[in-house]
């Protein structure tokens, strides 16, 4: 008796294993379907010239968003959005129309001597008194009084512009009503200009009206003209120690300006592919990547395309070659037992904004999804593994949940090997990724999330971001970390915790 009921137990035994097997499937044998010839085949077409860049709301993003809607129908993804792939996003342009300043008996047009990066209208002219802020810093901004006045900002490091930024909100929190900013190198205005055109030019796009009211950056001869003095001056009071109070002794200008701007509506879209779970199908796993770029320049000479294969059409096939993965093993009978929304999104570029759409519109419950991987720039290497390619930057895994963490470690561990590099998990690094990939608008709702990254490189938001230069063989060992992780999420008996904030 004690015999048959051992018998009976481990003919059970065997029957629930060769379930679970039929359902889930072998891993491995379809993480080698991730293949690096599949990858080249799509990226050759998304990062092509004939897409000019992929710029939201340009007709090059729209044959991106095409090819992929296409190929979600080709593996047999639902269309979730009213039928279609589509999630409409409309995004708002703005973009300068009439811009100018006078000082004394000058008049300066926008891209001329001065640039302006705002967005906002003045009603008709308006003319202010200015001071001189020097460098801005707390001791220089005791000599002054900004309230109600223009203030003029002597900018000592031209790579360090970005810093400025909350040196200019404390200004108008004082009540400044306008900011121009100056560059103490003779010319690092025309560097900087030329580089702020392309983009201002084009327009910002945004999903709601911008209400940003910029700087004015001007060349040292416009403060000449606004000061009646010589820049000489001006540089040397910016230099001068701050317990003498030299500021006080520049004489404050006199500035007209004027600022109107083009609005019109953009329509874009993101991309969403659904596969059915099975008996957790209620729950949701989400695989992001932008399909997004920056466009052309504005050069007249030499590759004004930006093609973009690194950022982001490396993550964006690599989203392709997993959906049709899963696809194909749920063709064949193994899971996933949880939903998959495999999501390429829109202007990640212009500041994650479809993304921030889904996250604000979602199409599937928030309550329900489990988990956004985000697969953002995972064809090359940087110059810190020039020698050491297996590794990818892994991000915010550990954030939210330690299970995640623990599970892409694991998954890691048993099939890719990668070396996971840390480096930019550190909310305190100054690069602050966490925060600036689509997996952002997912983990501020509290899902958790992981996302692979390889680094800043030399051919970055550049023409020279080719196909040529991606290294196939290392995305595609990228991509099947992803799977494995995204596997196990999808099929696991038991939803992630959430246990961290």
């Amino acid at each position: 008796m004690k015999k048959n009921v051992s018998c009976f137990l481990s003919l059970c035994l065997s029957a629930g294993v060769a379930l679970a097997q039929t359902n889930t499937g072998n891993v491995k044998e379809y993480g080698d379907q991730i293949k690096a010839e599949q990858l080249k085949e799509y990226l050759t077409i998304i990062a092509s010239d004939a897409l000019e860049g992929r710029r939201t709301g340009t007709r090059g993003q729209k044959m991106a968003a095409a090819f992929i809607s296409n190929h979600f129908q080709e593996i047999g993804l639902k269309a979730p959005v009213n039928g279609t792939y589509y999630q409409p996003v409309e995004l708002f342009s703005v973009s300068p129309a009439e811009v100018y300043v006078k000082a004394g008996d000058q008049r300066y047009d926008n891209f001329t001597a001065i640039t302006f990066t705002g967005a906002v209208e003045t009603e008709g002219e308006v003319t202010s008194d200015v001071v001189f802020a020097g460098q801005a810093r707390p001791e220089d901004l005791t000599q002054i009084d900004v309230k109600d006045k223009a203030v003029l900002i002597y900018a000592a490091d031209v790579s360090k512009s970005g810093s400025l930024r909350p040196v200019v909100v404390g200004l108008r929190e004082k009540g400044a009503k306008a900011i121009f900013i100056v560059f103490a190198g003779k010319e690092d205005y025309t560097g900087f200009a030329g580089q702020l055109k392309g983009f201002l030019s084009n327009g910002s796009l945004g999903l709601k009206k911008p209400d940003n009211k910029g700087s004015f950056y001007i060349d040292q001869a416009v403060a000449e003209k606004i000061f009646k003095t010589t820049f000489a001056k001006l540089d040397a009071a910016a230099k001068a120690d701050a317990a003498k109070s030299p500021l006080k002794k520049v004489k404050p200008g006199k500035v007209t300006y004027k600022t109107t701007m083009k609005t019109k509506s953009v329509f874009s879209e993101n991309v969403l592919g659904y596969l059915e779970g099975t008996d957790k199908k209620d729950e949701l796993v989400i695989v992001t990547a932008h399909y997004d770029h920056i466009g052309k320049g504005n050069g007249t000479t030499g590759d004004q395309i930006n093609n973009g294969a690194d950022d982001d059409g490396s993550g964006t096939v690599a989203v392709l070659e997993i959906a049709k993965t899963f696809a194909k093993a749920k063709a064949d009978g193994h899971g996933p037992r949880r939903s998959m929304l495999f999501m390429t999104v829109t202007g990640e570029e212009l500041g994650l904004l479809g993304s921030e759409y889904y996250s604000e519109h979602p199409v599937y419950p928030l309550d329900k999804t489990v988990m956004d991987f985000n697969i953002d720039m995972i064809g090359r290497r940087d110059p810190e593994h020039k020698d050491k390619p297996d590794y990818v930057y892994v991000i915010g895994a550990d954030k939210l949940s330690s299970e995640l963490h623990e599970i892409n470690e694991r998954n890691n561990n048993t099939y890719t090997k990668l070396a996971f590099d840390y480096t930019y998990n550190d909310e305190n690094h100054p690069t602050n990724l966490y925060k600036r990939s689509d997996h952002w608008n997912f983990a501020k709702k509290g899902i958790p999330i992981v996302f692979f990254f390889d680094g800043i490189h030399e051919d970055y938001h550049k023409p020279s971001d080719e196909v040529s230069k991606i290294e196939f063989d290392l995305e595609t060992k990228r991509a099947q970390a992803a799977f494995y992780t995204i596997w196990e999420v999808a099929n696991r008996d038991n939803r992630l915790v959430v246990d961290k904030k």
